[in-house]
């Protein structure tokens, strides 16, 4: 299969990426990427962006390079009760949002606990993506989460970095998720989660998983620049394309 998505992405403005918007999304254009979501990290995470940063995206044009840019979030889950450090009214002029957790923001805590913290987030409609869910530092029951994220029409992420660069041991965990993703029909995304140009579109690891299960294309959100347009028009997003 071919991806031409990527909206799991960080610039320099994430203090721990080192690459521009401009340099990734010239980077994006020259490898084939036809939709690319920059989602800095919450301002809860060291270093992160000033909420300002998120509110004054409406400066950016549509297109870069060719490439359709999509301005978003990885808003951080802070507590159990699935709240995030993103307020509604920023959260809801974003084209695009992913809720992770992080371990600077929020404690690993028990099983229920990290389950709960993510059902909960979900009930927030702002909410489009569930960023590396399969990190074994924040253990779940995986198949609440992925049944809840079918019914509130949440898309799953399958973590590129997570098999290569952060959160060790997730492998077993990813595999497990797509799986359950693929009994219940609840839809993936692949993202690179890339904190520098030369990463963005390496789907190789998180690709291999999906394809070697056999999951259905129409489950895969990166394959057609339209699936992931269409899904956030769905949302109340994208009113200007």
């Amino acid at each position: 299969m071919k991806y031409v998505i990527d909206v799991h992405t960080h610039t320099i403005v994430s203090g721990h990426a080192y690459t521009t918007l401009l340099e990734n999304a010239k980077y994006a254009s020259e490898i084939g990427i036809k939709v690319l979501g920059t989602t800095e990290h919450g301002p809860k995470m060291p270093d992160a962006p000033h909420l300002w940063h998120f509110g004054n995206y409406s400066v950016l044009p549509r297109k870069i390079y060719g490439v359709t840019m999509l301005h978003g979030c990885e808003a951080n889950i802070v507590d159990y009760n699935g709240n995030i450090d993103i307020p509604n009214m920023i959260a809801e002029k974003l084209d695009i949002m992913i809720v992770s957790l992080h371990e600077p923001c929020i404690e690993p805590g028990t099983i229920e606990e990290n389950t709960q913290a993510i059902l909960k987030v979900m009930d927030n409609t702002n909410v489009h993506i569930l960023g590396h869910i399969g990190n074994p530092q924040y253990p779940i029951h995986e198949e609440e989460v992925v049944k809840k994220a079918k019914e509130k029409n949440i898309l799953i992420e399958i973590n590129n970095s997570s098999f290569k660069t952060s959160r060790k041991g997730s492998e077993p965990n990813c595999i497990k998720i797509a799986s359950l993703c693929m009994r219940y029909g609840t839809k993936v995304i692949l993202g690179t989660d890339s904190h520098v140009c030369f990463t963005i579109g390496n789907f190789d690891k998180a690709a291999s998983i999906v394809e070697d299960m056999g999951m259905p294309e129409e489950l895969i959100m990166n394959t057609n620049e339209n699936k992931i347009i269409e899904y956030l028009k769905s949302k109340g997003r994208l009113k200007d394309i």
